[in-house]
């Protein structure tokens, strides 16, 4: 840590705090305990307690042995991120979505057990559900949370179904494991994931992956809709193609933008 003299309210525990969370980069996404320790010239005791704080916090998730940011920290600054980042690459390109086909569109991305939204252009039609950037749903009955569950590594998404306690949102909700796994690898094999009345009575959604220049997928795009006006077979044929349309842009756009500028996790 820098040794110059502080002012009386410096509080040396908040800038070793954030020192821990900077350590993290696009060359550094995950650490050991030791290497940030190393980084942060702190003792490895000290950067333990950080860490484990910032993972209960939500702020940071660990395997165990290895610690990497969430999601989450978007929260810190989210102003000066969304003009850098995955939402201001993405906004453009879900605007122009929404223009072409009439209907709301989002970007998500995955958050421990959840999906949150990072960006929402609405249209003017009104939905039940009341959705703005930082809302929160579960990953499995929404149908960008299966884009992201299925393009997960295959060691994750078992255990990952199997802990999951899913609340039946309606009738139609899938809360069986084997189901939802059967579903997933289906989502992953063709490419989106159409979940039809499961988080809501009268509401489906398309969802589509959004990758990053490594082909990682990092986002989901989607375009919900009431089920009176779109049935399923109106969706696969009207709207996931300008659904998939908009991911391929908006990896194009990824593809150039500094590297690790859009990162998410």
């Amino acid at each position: 840590m820098d040794g110059q003299a502080r002012e009386p309210y410096f509080v040396q525990s908040f800038e070793r705090g954030l020192a821990v969370i900077r350590a993290f980069d696009a060359d550094r996404p995950e650490l050991t305990l030791s290497e940030v320790a190393r980084v942060c010239d702190i003792t490895r005791a000290t950067a333990r307690r950080f860490l484990l704080t910032l993972v209960d916090l939500g702020y940071m998730h660990t395997d165990g042995r290895l610690f990497r940011l969430t999601p989450r920290v978007l929260e810190l600054g989210y102003a000066y991120i969304s003009s850098y980042s995955l939402p201001h690459v993405a906004e453009p390109h879900l605007e122009r979505l929404v223009s072409e086909v009439r209907e709301s569109s989002s970007l998500c991305v995955l958050d421990g057990d959840d999906i949150v939204y990072l960006v929402r252009v609405p249209t003017t039609r009104i939905m039940t559900a009341s959705i703005t950037v930082g809302t929160r749903f579960p990953a499995l009955v929404t149908s960008v949370g299966r884009v992201l569950v299925a393009h997960l590594p295959e060691s994750e998404i078992g255990p990952r179904v199997r802990r999951a306690q899913i609340e039946p949102f309606t009738d139609r909700t899938v809360v069986g494991p084997d189901l939802l796994l059967h579903e997933l690898r289906r989502v992953r094999r063709q490419g989106h994931a159409i979940v039809d009345q499961e988080l809501e009575e009268g509401l489906r959604s398309v969802a589509a992956p959004v990758r990053d220049r490594e082909g990682t997928v990092v986002a989901a795009v989607n375009i919900p809709v009431h089920a009176s006006r779109n049935s399923v077979d109106s969706i696969r044929r009207d709207l996931l193609p300008p659904l998939l349309a908009t991911a391929a842009r908006i990896e194009a756009d990824l593809r150039v933008v500094p590297q690790g500028a859009a990162r998410t996790r």
